[in-house]
């Protein structure tokens, strides 16, 4: 069940930040970004300090929308994955658990090919995470349902309609 903004609880935040570090070593990455399809940093690996990502999040999110329209438009359900090669810098950038958005930063101390074969080691270990993570939180969604009932919902959403009208 994807979910536009990632809601992660403390256990799976730590475990995925080790992955993004495993994954930045392992493939000589300058650093390591997850999004949210909303463009919303959730976490990072490796030196980030010069890069405005509030900025760089919202863009990257952008850029896999953009890209997701465009292979729509050739008869394509999705791409995975995208890559920009620069001169001194390039990205790849993978979808994980159709929710959010893997960005690696990589230099020239590394190869395309080696970031792909570890990006898909790590996407498989993201993929068991968030999935975890929302059926989680779809478990919390039916207790807080079940806990208040259908009626507070409806008086609650009524009361906030009142709220604008």
């Amino acid at each position: 069940m994807p979910f536009e903004n990632v809601n992660i609880f403390e256990q799976d935040f730590w475990e995925i930040n080790e992955s993004l570090e495993i994954l930045r070593k392992e493939s000589n990455a300058e650093s390591v970004l997850l999004i949210d399809k909303a463009g919303q940093l959730i976490t990072s690996a490796g030196d980030v300090r010069s890069i405005d990502m509030s900025a760089f999040a919202s863009l990257s999110a952008a850029d896999f929308a953009a890209t997701s329209q465009l292979a729509l438009l050739i008869g394509e359900a999705e791409f995975k994955t995208l890559y920009h090669q620069g001169k001194k810098f390039s990205l790849y950038v993978s979808v994980v658990a159709q929710s959010v958005i893997l960005v690696v930063i990589f230099g020239q101390k590394t190869t395309l090919g080696l970031v792909r074969l570890k990006v898909n080691n790590t996407t498989q270990k993201l993929e068991i995470i968030f999935t975890r993570i929302f059926e989680k939180l779809g478990s919390v969604t039916v207790e807080k349902e079940r806990e208040f009932g259908e009626d507070f919902f409806k008086e609650a959403d009524s009361e906030i309609d009142n709220l604008f009208t």
